[in-house]
C-alpha cells in the first residue's frame, strides 16, 4: 500500500513538473535576451542591498518596499505632469515620451531614495544609538517591509490622488516596443536595450563612485573598520545616510524599467518577490561586492528563464532559489565573494 502510495506521488510530481530541454535548445537566444533584461533590474536592486550590508552588516529587507514606492512616486509624477495612465501607448513623438519617462524617473528616484533615508533615521539610527544586537535590526527590517507594504495597501487609497490599494494601478505605456534587430530567434526591442543598458551604466557609474572618489574612500574606511575611519576624520552617519541615499535612488530607477517590461505590475505588493530575488542576486554574486550584485542578477535572472522553460513556469521562482542554494554550497560567500570594505581603489 505504502509503495503504491509512493509511486503514485512520484508520477504525480513528475507529470507536474516535466522536462522540456528541447524547448530551451530552441528557444535559448530568446530566454537570455530576455533573462538579461530581467535580471539587469535585480542587479540594480540588489546593489541596495549590497551596500547596505557593507557598509552596517544590515540585511535591509525593507529595501523591496523602497523599490515599490519608486513605482508608486514615478506614477505620481506623471499624474503631476498631466499624463493619465492607461492600458493605450503612449504616441505623442519621441521627445515628449523622453520628456515623460525622464520626469517620472526622476521623481521615483526622489520617492525612493527620501523614503530610503527616512527609514534608516526613523527604523535603524535609533537601534544604532542604542547599541542593538544585529537580530534586533533584523526584526525591525522585516517588520518595516510589512509596515511600508499596509501603508500603500490601506492608507495611500484614502489620500489624493486615490493611489494603492488591493489591485494592480492602471498600467504605463509610455514607449510601444519595436523590434531594433533580431538573431537565433531573439527579438530586441528598443525596451530591453535601454533597460540593459542603463541599468549596467548606473551599476558601473556606483562601483566608480564608490572605488574612485573620495566618498567612496570614507564609504570602505567604514565598512572596513568604523572607529578607526571615524578617528580619521570620517562622518560615520553621514556615510550611512548617502550609502542608503544612494540604493533608494537606484531602486527608484529598477521602478521605472521594471514598469516599462511589466506596465501593470504596479501593486502595493509589487516588490515583495523581486526583493528577495535581489537579495538573492547580492548573496550569489558575493554579498557586500557591487560587481557581484551586477553578475548576480544578471545570472540570477537568465537562470530563471531557462528553467521555466524546462520545468515549466509554475517552478520559476524554485529553479532561481534552488541555483543559489547549490552556488553557495559549493561558494558559501558567493560567486565573487569580496566585501565592500576591502575593495580596490
Amino acid at each position: 500500500m505504502e509503495s503504491t502510495a509512493l509511486a503514485d506521488g512520484v508520477q504525480l510530481l513528475g507529470s507536474s513538473i516535466g522536462f522540456h530541454y528541447e524547448a530551451v535548445i530552441d528557444n535559448f537566444w530568446r530566454l537570455t535576451a530576455d533573462g538579461v533584461t530581467y535580471g539587469a533590474i535585480y542587479a540594480l536592486v540588489a546593489v541596495g542591498y549590497t551596500l547596505v550590508y557593507g557598509v552596517l552588516r544590515l540585511i535591509n529587507f525593507a529595501h523591496s518596499e523602497i523599490f515599490m514606492l519608486g513605482m508608486f512616486g514615478q506614477l505620481v509624477g506623471l499624474m503631476i505632469f498631466r499624463f493619465s495612465a492607461s492600458p493605450e501607448i503612449y504616441s505623442q513623438g519621441v521627445v515628449l515620451t523622453v520628456i515623460y519617462l525622464g520626469l517620472a524617473m526622476v521623481v521615483g528616484m526622489v520617492v525612493s531614495g527620501g523614503a530610503a533615508v527616512g527609514l534608516e533615521r526613523a527604523a535603524y539610527r535609533p537601534l544604532r544609538m542604542r547599541g542593538a544586537k544585529p537580530l534586533a535590526f533584523l526584526i525591525t527590517a522585516i517588520g518595516m517591509s510589512f509596515v511600508l507594504q499596509e501603508l500603500v495597501h490601506f492608507v495611500l487609497p484614502k489620500l489624493p490622488p486615490g493611489l494603492g490599494g488591493t489591485n494592480a494601478q492602471q498600467p504605463i505605456q509610455l514607449v510601444e516596443p519595436t523590434v531594433q534587430f533580431s538573431f537565433g530567434g531573439a527579438h530586441i526591442t528598443n525596451i530591453m536595450l535601454l533597460i540593459v543598458l542603463a541599468a549596467v551604466a548606473l551599476a558601473l557609474a556606483t562601483e566608480i563612485l564608490i572605488n574612485r572618489t573620495s566618498f567612496g574612500r570614507g564609504i570602505r574606511a567604514v565598512a572596513q573598520d568604523p572607529d578607526t575611519a571615524t578617528l580619521m576624520g570620517v562622518s560615520r552617519e553621514r556615510v550611512i545616510m548617502l550609502t542608503f541615499l544612494i540604493g533608494g535612488v537606484l531602486a527608484g530607477a529598477a521602478a521605472m524599467f521594471f514598469t516599462l517590461r511589466i506596465p501593470n505590475g504596479i501593486i502595493y505588493s509589487g516588490g515583495f518577490i523581486l526583493g528577495i530575488k535581489a537579495f538573492s542576486a547580492a548573496v550569489l554574486g558575493g554579498i557586500g561586492n557591487l560587481r557581484g550584485a551586477l553578475l548576480g542578477g544578471l545570472l540570477l535572472g537568465v537562470v530563471e528563464q531557462y528553467g521555466q522553460m524546462l520545468f515549466g513556469e509554475q517552478w520559476r521562482d524554485v529553479v532561481a532559489f534552488t541555483v543559489l542554494v547549490l552556488v553557495l554550497m559549493v561558494r558559501p560567500t558567493g560567486i565573487l565573494g569580496e566585501s565592500l570594505g576591502k575593495a580596490r581603489a
